[in-house]
């Protein structure tokens, strides 16, 4: 398959995501366009970008890297999001329904790292 990230439940959930925070983010202040905006904007297309990255490397510890770079990108937009409703540009509806969200993300991208692992302990991969 040329593009195998496209087959993965994880990649497409964070495309969903990233879209939203798009949505989410136009309604912020002007003065946030190159802050708090910018910055969630970059983290959250971090996330389906480093996926697809790592889905096509050609080994198990490659894909692993990126995956768990993928997740550090989440977490910095689970901080993000927090920060943004703290000073009133997300609602606390967005929020929720965010944070499903990124819980979702999470779980799927931290069983896929579980799979990964498993796959190079199996194979004795360095």
């Amino acid at each position: 398959m040329l593009r195998p990230h496209k087959g993965l439940d994880v990649w497409n959930e964070a495309m969903a995501l990233t879209t939203r925070i798009y949505a989410v983010t136009e309604a912020f202040p002007k003065s946030e366009v190159f802050g708090l905006a910018s910055q969630m904007r970059r983290a959250g297309v971090s996330v389906p970008s480093n996926i697809a990255e790592g889905a096509a490397r050609s080994s198990t510890r490659e894909f692993l890297q990126f995956l768990n770079v993928a997740g550090g990108s989440l977490s910095e937009l689970d901080t993000q999001i927090e920060i943004a409703m703290r000073l009133g540009f997300v609602s606390a509806e967005q929020k929720e329904e965010l944070d499903g969200m990124t819980d979702s993300i999470a779980s799927k991208l931290a069983g896929l790292i579980r799979q990964q692992k498993a796959k190079i302990a199996v194979k004795g991969e360095k």
